[in-house]
């Protein structure tokens, strides 16, 4: 090695041995002198008053929060509570005119007919099983409750469904119609026989029967507080506090009502969109709920003698139970990922 290689590398070393020790001496006392300024800045009074007024806005907000959550719960109390859960109710909800007598009359040939065709005519390979005498009776009684209790009311939760979703679709529009005639001078009972004349059922059957019951000298709160009973909506919920507040208070109803009206639009486009985000959820779920069943009519229809192992044999029994709960555990599960309440 060459005499300056060797300088060139002791005065690197050397250099870098400098460095070093004024760093481990001047850097770590910088630290420390930063560290120490840190410390005295948090215990600085003007950064003690910013993290008690920190402290203080997130207790407003928390205590915000909960009066919020209480006033909710509050106000769906008071909903469920003028709303009535009696059959005759929910036919009218579902505009039906029969009477609850007629529709239990309906629910109970329903589910006679359904537990006296599967004791009667079901398949005769269920009493060839040890438990075939009980199988058969068992199987009837699960129908004709199916057809007692099941049946009807899905059929009536569906007829309600569609109207209310029928209802909303048209409410908008109909706030408009009250907006513009209380613009141009019009009365608001005039408004709402405008409503009653021109709109399609269901809204123009109920707010007939709103402007009949403000004609024969109902209050308006009155008439529509029966009408959120037929209507149980949020929407319908809120033109009733509206006009409420507006008939005590004052006020200029047309601007209320336009922004109500806005209002109702965007909850409709809210639901729209979520409907279309969740749709192929919705898909997925149908298809893995209905799968098991189609494959057992598949496998029936071409094997029976294979399939009715399961209806003759007591741990086909079993095995059907522990099926039908996990069936309906996942179908539970499911449709709680995919209903969304807003």
């Amino acid at each position: 090695m060459s005499p300056d290689l060797i300088i060139f590398l002791v005065a690197g070393l050397a250099f870098v041995a400098i460095a070093g020790a004024g760093f481990a001496v001047f850097g770590a006392s910088d630290g420390a002198a930063t560290k120490r300024a840190r410390e005295i800045a948090t215990r600085s009074p003007n950064s003690s008053r910013g993290n008690g007024a920190a402290e203080a806005m997130d207790a407003r907000r928390q205590k915000t929060q909960e009066m919020l959550k209480s006033l909710r719960e509050v106000e769906d109390e008071r909903r469920k509570s003028l709303i009535p859960q009696d059959m005759g109710a929910r036919l009218a909800q579902a505009g039906l005119t029969i009477s609850p007598v007629t529709f239990w009359l309906f629910s109970i040939l329903l589910g006679g007919a359904m537990a006296g065709g599967i004791y009667f005519f079901g398949p005769t390979s269920l009493e060839e099983a040890p438990l075939g005498a009980m199988t058969r009776p068992a199987i009837a009684a699960a129908a004709g409750i199916t057809g007692f209790l099941g049946i009807p009311r899905w059929l009536l939760g569906m007829k309600t469904k569609a109207r209310h979703k029928k209802f909303t679709n048209q409410f908008a529009d109909a706030i408009d119609i009250v907006v513009r005639g209380v613009k141009s001078g019009l009365p608001l009972i005039e408004c709402l026989r405008i409503i009653a004349k021109e709109s399609p059922d269901p809204l123009g059957a109920e707010f007939i029967q709103v402007a009949d019951g403000i004609q024969m000298g109902q209050s308006i709160e009155s008439t529509l507080l029966k009408l959120y009973q037929r209507v149980p909506l949020p929407e319908v919920n809120f033109f009733y506090i509206v006009l409420s507040i507006q008939a005590k208070a004052g006020g200029n109803l047309s601007e209320a009502l336009n922004n109500l009206s806005t209002v109702i639009r965007t909850r409709k486009m809210l639901r729209e969109k979520i409907s279309a985000l969740s749709s192929e959820a919705k898909a997925s779920a149908m298809i893995i709920g209905v799968l098991p069943l189609a494959v057992m009519v598949l496998v029936y229809v071409t094997t029976p003698a294979y399939i009715m192992e399961l209806f003759t044999d007591p741990m086909g029994h079993m095995i059907l139970l522990a099926g039908a709960f996990l069936m309906g555990l996942g179908i539970f599960v499911m449709r709680k990922m995919i209903n969304f309440d807003f």
